[in-house]
């Protein structure tokens, strides 16, 4: 088995058009909220598709083809049990990844809403100085 401490790091400046395609794929199997939540989901632990598709509110057919991206980009492994399909997260490391997006959006929210905060205030001054004065 090999542990992201054994795994050298890749810049994607270094990568060539066909790796770049790979990453690009990786990161569309991420565009899709579903799929966002089923990550989610799976952080507590292994779910079978039933499971999934209550927590989700989609039905078990939607949701078994949004697991089949998942897998297809290793971010989740399938396991069969009797009748049953279970899912596990295969690839933690996208949990930081999509700690670190989610960081950035907040932020970027944090900062509009400073902003539209200081832009909502200088009226506000304005007006009062108007009716100190007048």
């Amino acid at each position: 088995m090999v542990t992201a401490q054994h795994v050298e790091c890749t810049r994607m400046e270094d990568l060539p058009p066909e790796a770049l395609q790979q990453v690009a794929a990786y990161f569309q199997t991420l565009s899709e909220p579903t799929r966002l939540r089923i990550l989610n989901l799976l952080r507590d632990g292994e779910r079978n598709v039933g499971d999934l598709a209550q927590q989700c509110g989609f039905s078990a057919a939607n949701v078994s083809r949004h697991l089949a991206m998942l897998t297809q980009q290793g971010l989740v492994a399938r396991e069969s049990r009797g009748t049953s399909v279970y899912y596990r997260i295969a690839d933690a490391s996208i949990y930081a990844l999509c700690d670190l997006v989610c960081g950035n959006i907040a932020r970027k929210f944090e900062r509009a809403a400073l902003e539209s905060a200081a832009f909502g205030a200088a009226p506000k001054r304005r007006a009062a100085a108007r009716a100190r004065r007048g």
